[in-house]
């Protein structure tokens, strides 16, 4: 979800594979420690690596981050790299916290184990890791704000020589979208839920899920309430592993992903077709591919008028393979009049 914004965002784990958390009973799980189970000392020693890690990243310190890094992850560095110098300028004059520590103590597990989960505190949140070598590990979950883009940030720790905690992951999630927190976005999409505004709903409930949850190996009780209610509200005709067809204009188009965007400043949905070699023609000349879009625009409206509501404007892309033939965005109080921004896509 959230097509081109979320992609940036995003930090890879390279020595960490992460799996979806699922609740299984506690005795079957590696130990956690919860920071308000952690003595004095525990607490002190992982929140101050932690927030050491954080102010370098604040820095983009990538040499001395690297330098108290795992080795396996630390001998192909570059995309933690490049990430962190993406993030650099989002957090640089931000407010850190370190607002939740977990002790994470795998060391009595068999090497190769697949899977192991941790169930920590009470309500209990769940934690997966899949494929980690036997150890002890760390979560930290912080939050830089004070900034126009506030960001929470997820380091992942691993205990070494003389119980020294160093970096092995992270990952970052924006705090808000568009000026919205996850908890608005989640109140809204009840309300369209109870207005059986499906679309708009769902829609909503997506953004509420990625943005309340700062890690996806994680699962809390909030969490799959919020995955209940939005699998409610579900449109059966949401393009998924199939196309979905769209009448339009006296045509029909194969229209194969509708998520949501930020990239204009403004909330959008964010349409893909795969126009056939008669429309792929058709996009060739500028005026005719416009008409063509806007016609896939109307068509959405028509069948879903709610969507006017929850939404900014509309971003149609149409694709051929992985290369997009033309794109165009509008406001959806434009899409029955006049062109804001027209976009032929670069070859």
């Amino acid at each position: 979800m959230l097509r081109k914004t979320n992609k940036w965002y995003c930090v890879l784990i390279i020595l960490l594979l992460f799996g979806t958390a699922v609740y299984v009973p506690a005795a079957y799980g590696a130990s956690c420690t919860t920071q308000s189970q952690m003595s004095a000392s525990q607490r002190e020693a992982l929140s101050g690596a932690a927030r050491t890690m954080l102010i370098q990243l604040q820095n983009g310190d990538v040499q001395a981050l690297q330098a108290n890094t795992v080795p396996a992850v630390a001998a192909d560095f570059s995309g933690i790299a490049t990430s962190v110098q993406n993030l650099k300028p989002l957090v640089q004059k931000a407010t850190l916290t370190i607002d939740n520590l977990y002790i994470l103590d795998a060391s009595t597990e068999a090497a190769g184990t697949s899977r192991i989960d941790f169930f920590c505190g009470e309500p209990v949140v769940a934690l997966n890791f899949s494929d980690i070598p036997p150890g002890t590990y760390a979560l930290a979950i912080g939050h830089a704000t004070g900034v126009p883009q506030p960001q929470q940030i997820s380091l992942v720790l691993s205990k070494g020589a003389q119980d020294k905690w160093m970096f092995a992951g992270l990952f970052s999630k924006p705090m808000v979208l568009v000026g919205h927190d996850g908890l608005w976005y989640w109140t809204s999409a009840r309300k369209y839920a109870t207005q059986n505004m499906n679309w708009d709903a769902w829609f909503y409930y997506r953004i509420a899920t990625y943005l309340v949850n700062p890690i996806d190996l994680l699962s809390s009780s909030n969490l799959e309430k919020i995955q209940h209610e939005t699998d409610k509200v579900k449109p059966a005709n949401v393009p998924g592993s199939s196309p979905v067809a769209l009448s339009a204009g006296g045509a029909t188009y194969s229209v194969t992903a509708i998520d949501t965007t930020s990239t204009f400043g403004a909330l959008d949905l964010d349409v893909h077709y795969q126009p056939d070699p008669t429309q792929a023609s058709q996009l060739r000349d500028p005026p005719t591919a416009r008409k063509q879009v806007v016609d896939v625009m109307s068509a959405l409206l028509e069948q879903y008028p709610e969507l006017r509501q929850a939404f900014h404007g509309i971003w149609v892309h149409a694709d051929q393979g992985a290369m997009s033939l033309f794109a165009l965005e509008l406001p959806m109080d434009g899409i029955d009049g006049h062109s804001v921004n027209l976009q032929p896509a670069a070859h």
